[in-house]
């Protein structure tokens, strides 16, 4: 029993949310850092307001896929989450933009990441549930597609208002409305895009997807665990627990004592800490034989993940530690760097913001044109070749920012951002096709809620470290950020060269 091959058009309709779920995350990549400075953050300081956004993804994507693994509602199995998203997200779309004051809009940021992030990650999941492995690629690719083309609008939603008579300036502390009528746009398709994938496509029933499971190829070795396993692999927790908060206490107080950035903070007490105290918690229920629950099924599956994800944490690490810089601090680096202002009531500086969305929306329309290149480019020499090719190209996009003088139409808007366009294509789609005919179905969700960790640990450590290596070393000048970004995205190129996607692996069931 094998799953049917769907037609281009079932593919198109199955992957139509993404549309809305990336016009959401491009107005946040795209505005939102123009909203804290409007707010009255300081360069220094944006970073460490952006921590929401990633945290929340660190947290909601894994247990958005342990549950939809364990889902079947009358809508389905993913649908009902990613609906649920949609509404909430499409909401605080609505809302971010009429922020007061700067704690709000952060508070915002968070509440809407989460969100998006709770319609996004089932989409993954979805792709792998409903088509058989020869048309994943495709799958990935179509997702790719929506994303590039949803981007693409909206990064140039401030600027079309603009044209359409929109004020794109506004006093101080107040977000011009250009932004404002570029967010609730953003909303409106969100929720209705997501609509036509929940009334458009099916999903297989539980009981199907276990017959498919049991006819494909042994490629899993599922392991049955006994009581002494469990409690071996409790003092391994215990230790690496015990290990990890001894190091986030440490690293704590050397913030402390040196008086440094208190963005560390998030790497010494969020990631280091609160992965410590994870390891510890699930080390004290395995020793105690409290091993029949979800947290420590997750921390189980995250030791025991497949070897070919292992493989793509680092590429995934310096990748998205690149993408998180750009998004950042390109209206930073553009409007102080190219067009030497910082006051966001000036013309200047508003009409350089205006034309990072131009360059935002072209790197993602350049992603659209190159997602359905890169899987021939692949079948001609390799999947791994193809992303260190693409991840070099987006490297040396960003890295060119920095020597552009006269910021013209093709100098700034376009140059940079194809190779930034090309690299983002491929990190939305290789790694996706290479990673989901190693998962079973039973975990599929699950383990592309994990697979996000390491889209989201990067963001944060760049979120700890960008501004205090700014600041300290840069004399807070923010294009060296995209300097750093540039020569991670290379860095990530090279290391894809080394992953092996023809592995064998041991999933821990």
């Amino acid at each position: 029993m094998e799953k049917r091959k769907l037609s281009f058009w079932q593919i198109w309709n199955m992957s139509f949310g993404f549309l809305g779920i990336q016009m959401g995350f491009a107005l946040q990549n795209s505005n939102v850092s123009r909203i804290f400075q409007t707010l009255g953050a300081n360069i220094d300081d944006i970073p460490i307001l952006w921590v929401a956004a990633p945290l929340t993804g660190l947290i909601i994507q894994p247990i958005i896929g342990y549950f939809s693994d364990r889902t079947w509602t009358k809508l389905g199995r993913r649908k009902p989450y990613f609906l649920a998203g949609a509404i909430l997200a499409s909401g605080a779309l609505f809302i971010m933009p009429n922020s007061p004051v700067l704690w709000f809009a952060a508070g915002m940021l968070w509440i809407m990441d989460a969100s998006i992030n709770v319609s996004m990650e089932p989409f993954r999941a979805f792709v792998g549930d409903n088509l058989p492995e020869k048309q994943r690629t495709m799958g990935f690719a179509m997702q790719s597609f929506f994303i590039g083309i949803g981007a693409y609008f909206a990064s140039k939603l401030p600027l079309i208002f603009t044209h359409l008579g929109v004020q794109n300036t506004a006093p101080l502390g107040i977000i011009p409305d250009s932004v404002k009528y570029s967010f609730y746009l953003g909303g409106i398709v969100f929720i209705l895009t997501v609509l036509w994938t929940v009334i458009t496509s099916k999903e297989y029933s539980p009981e199907e997807l276990e017959a498919f499971e049991k006819h494909k190829e042994a490629t899993f070795i599922k392991e049955e665990h006994s009581a002494d396993w469990f409690a071996s692999n409790a003092k391994s927790h215990l230790t690496k627990g015990i290990s990890f908060l001894i190091v986030s206490v440490l690293f704590s107080l050397a913030i402390f004592q040196f008086d440094l950035k208190k963005d560390l903070y998030v790497l010494s007490l969020g990631l280091i800490g609160l992965g410590g105290l994870a390891m510890l918690i699930s080390g004290l229920m395995q020793k105690t034989n409290n091993t029949e629950n979800g947290f420590v099924t997750i921390m189980n599956d995250f030791q025991f993940m497949p070897k070919i994800m292992k493989q793509l944490a680092w590429v995934q690490f310096f990748s998205w530690f690149a993408l998180f810089s750009m998004w950042i601090y390109t209206t930073l680096a553009v409007t102080q760097h190219i067009y030497g202002t910082t006051d966001t009531t000036s013309t200047a500086y508003n009409t350089g913001a205006n034309q990072v969305g131009e360059m935002f929306a072209n790197y993602n329309l350049i992603a659209a044109l190159a997602s359905f290149l890169l899987p021939l480019l692949a079948k001609y020499t390799s999947r791994k070749f193809t992303h260190f090719a693409a991840l070099v190209c987006g490297g040396l996009g960003l890295i060119s920012i920095y020597f552009i003088k006269e910021p013209t139409t093709f100098t700034m808007e376009w140059l940079p951002m194809i190779g930034v366009g090309i690299a983002w294509a491929s990190i939305l789609s290789i790694p996706y096709a290479m990673l989901s005919g190693s998962l079973p179905a039973a975990k599929m969700g699950y383990y592309m809620g994990v697979f996000n960790f390491f889209i989201v640990i990067p963001q944060l450590v760049a979120a700890s470290i960008l501004g205090f290596l700014v600041s300290k070393f840069f004399n807070s000048e923010p294009i060296y950020a995209l300097l750093i970004g540039g020569a991670s995205m290379i860095l990530a190129g090279i290391i894809a060269l080394t992953i092996n996607d023809e592995s064998k692996i041991i999933i821990n069931e």
